[in-house]
């Protein structure tokens, strides 16, 4: 979600917004349940699994667009839209890599731009700030990996379609990775300034 002007933004908990990430949120275990049930010899549940992920990407496109038309911009909103991009990263991350359609080391990238990440909002909570607002570079990598995934998952298989969702399914998971990092790298340069800027006033 975007920054929006004090006076514009609600305290509410319940609105509709923060209502569909509270959903996103739920479908994480869900997702998991689906995209891991053949390695545990249970029926190919990948048609359902990639359903989660695509109602994920519609609301997680909603809840920031009604946010800002129905000023239902809110600090608990803030929290749970980037909170649900990350699960759903990670989830993804777990389900594919255990299922082996995803690279150790492309999950390893991943993981330690969020380890990087976490190590940052911990110095910033450290220093009394709160945690920054997300980039727009880190929402299109946040797209890019969200599309990338699903194609992954139906590259899993045989066949033309199999072999298209490959290709455009690991362009997006590319670029994905690409831009996550160069967000992360953004987003310590932005507290590093922070930081130095509060030592100088000092």
């Amino acid at each position: 979600m975007d920054v929006q002007d004090p006076d514009t933004q609600t305290s509410r908990v319940f609105t509709i917004p923060n209502i569909l990430s509270m959903a996103r949120l739920l479908g994480v275990p869900v997702f998991l349940w689906l995209v891991l049930s053949p390695v545990f010899d249970g029926p190919n549940r990948d048609g359902w699994a990639l359903l989660v992920l695509v109602l994920s990407g519609v609301s997680d496109y909603l809840d920031g667009k009604l946010a800002r038309r129905w000023n239902q911009v809110s600090d608990l909103g803030r929290i749970l839209d980037p909170a649900a991009d990350r699960l759903y990263i990670l989830s993804t991350l777990v389900g594919l890599t255990w299922r082996e359609i995803l690279p150790w080391w492309v999950t390893a990238l991943l993981l330690a731009r969020e380890a990087m990440m976490a190590v940052t909002v911990f110095v910033l909570d450290r220093r009394g700030y709160a945690p920054l607002q997300v980039n727009y570079v880190g929402k299109a990598a946040t797209l890019n990996l969200m599309y990338g995934f699903p194609l992954l998952l139906l590259s899993d298989g045989h066949g033309l379609l199999a072999s298209l969702a490959a290709i455009f399914g690991w362009a997006f998971v590319g670029w994905g990775t690409a831009l996550y990092w160069w967000a992360g790298v953004l987003y310590v340069v932005q507290v590093r300034r922070i930081l130095k800027a509060d030592a100088t006033a000092d």
